[in-house]
C-alpha cells in the first residue's frame, strides 16, 4: 500500500486537538463586519468544533496530524 498524502489545504484550515476533536476558524471574518453587532463579532473570534458527520472525512484528508 502506498502512503496516503496529506491534503495541504485541509491541513491549513483544520487542527486536531489532543482529545481527537477537530476545530477550525469561523467563516466570514474578512470584511463587511462593521454593520454586525458586537455579539456576532466576538463569536467570530472563537474557533468552533467540526460536526461529527464531517470528522471522518477530515481525518482521512489529514492522516497523521
Amino acid at each position: 500500500m502506498p502512503k496516503i498524502k496529506t491534503h495541504k489545504a485541509t491541513a491549513k484550515r483544520f487542527k486536531i486537538t489532543k482529545k481527537n476533536k477537530i476545530i477550525h476558524r469561523k467563516a466570514g471574518q474578512d470584511h463587511f463586519n462593521a454593520s454586525e453587532s458586537g455579539r456576532v463579532t466576538r463569536s467570530k473570534r472563537r474557533d468552533i468544533l467540526v460536526k461529527d458527520t464531517e470528522t471522518r472525512v477530515i481525518k482521512q484528508l489529514i492522516p497523521y496530524n
